[in-house]
């Protein structure tokens, strides 16, 4: 199933995750604000997949550019660039996709604007297909960490749906099954959203690999009665000293891992590693509407009027990280040098 697909009549068409697993959808986006939109309202999801979509949207807004010189359409496109990064605070992705973007005009030497727009959608198309390459590359390394016979526990989605393509928890899950190992995957729920049973179990069942939906509340008890042997979760960003942002329940996640023995792994892109930022303490959390809280498929669940807190996300200390899987390797601690190592391998 593909995420997002450029058409050749110059629009984007990306896959409604608000849909799923009900009904398969694809929004057509012929403008950056229709991508916008769908960043925001969580249509497309992930950071690896709002980093390539938000590339796609920033295309679409230099096609629609008034600028007769060089200087005023970069001015524009950067405008456009600040729009779409605010849509999602977290994940880093997101920034750096768009930076990428803007930097290749910057290294253009040429005054024509329509080579400058192709330029955009070239770079685009290569960040999109860069990152299906990567996951494969992380799911390479991951799988040789997975024994055969693991039950693996995973939280939100960081399957194909959350990138261009293959995924990357749930793509270091592939890679392991396409190596020949009996895996089993148990999925949380990931309220208040239910990425977990509306996405990640869709993904699984769709490539035939056992799938057990849980509550999230259900995790411990799991891990104590024996029945995981480690966990696997995606990353919105992480710091230097690799703390680790991810979907708001991955900070439990990691502590009931560490009370049980069992190792807690996370699987992302370096270009979700933040170096600017020496610790989790410093990354932004999105908060969103109370009333993904307060009501379930737009019914209430919750009395009129009470107060809910919502943040989307949640950070991980490093020391309860047991290894970070990218596409040139495992890395463990001490994360800070480490993680600078692999940043300029």
């Amino acid at each position: 199933m593909e995420t997002m697909r450029w058409l050749e009549e110059g629009c984007l068409e990306l896959l409604d995750q608000t849909e799923l697993p009900a009904k398969i959808t694809y929004l057509k986006c012929r403008d950056y604000l229709d991508v916008a939109v769908a960043i925001k309202r969580l249509a497309v999801r992930g950071a690896p997949a709002i980093g390539a979509a938000a590339a796609y949207g920033l295309t679409l807004g230099a096609m629609k550019l008034n600028a007769p010189k060089k200087e005023e359409f970069i001015s524009g496109v950067q405008a456009i660039a600040r729009e779409l990064s605010a849509t999602r605070p977290t994940a880093v992705n997101l920034r750096w996709a768009l930076d990428r973007m803007i930097k290749k005009l910057h290294i253009d030497k040429g005054e024509d604007i329509n080579t400058l727009r192709a330029i955009l959608l070239e770079e685009a198309n290569l960040i999109c297909q860069e990152d299906v390459e990567t996951n494969r590359r992380i799911g390479r390394h991951g799988q040789a960490l997975i024994p055969n016979g693991a039950r693996i526990l995973t939280h939100c989605n960081a399957g194909a749906l959350a990138t261009a393509g293959y995924g990357t928890a749930l793509g270091v899950i592939r890679a392991a099954r396409e190596a020949g190992k009996n895996i089993s995957v148990v999925a949380d729920e990931t309220r208040p959203l239910l990425q977990g049973a509306r996405l990640t179990a869709w993904e699984m069942l769709r490539e035939h690999i056992p799938v057990t939906l849980i509550t999230d509340n259900m995790a411990g008890y799991l891990m104590a009665t024996q029945k995981v042997d480690l966990i696997i979760v995606g990353a919105d960003r992480i710091a230097a000293n690799g703390d680790v942002a991810n979907k708001i329940g991955t900070y439990s996640l990691a502590v009931l891992a560490k009370a049980h023995n069992l190792p807690f792994y996370v699987a992302a892109p370096t270009s979700t590693i933040d170096m600017s930022l020496a610790s989790g303490a410093e990354i932004p959390i999105e908060e969103r509407d109370q009333a993904e809280i307060t009501h379930l498929a737009g019914k209430p669940v919750a009395p009129l009027g009470v107060k809910a807190w919502n943040p989307a996300f949640d950070v991980t200390p490093n020391h309860l990280v047991t290894g970070i899987i990218t596409e040139k390797g495992a890395v463990y601690p001490a994360y800070r040098e480490n993680l600078e190592k692999l940043i300029n391998i």
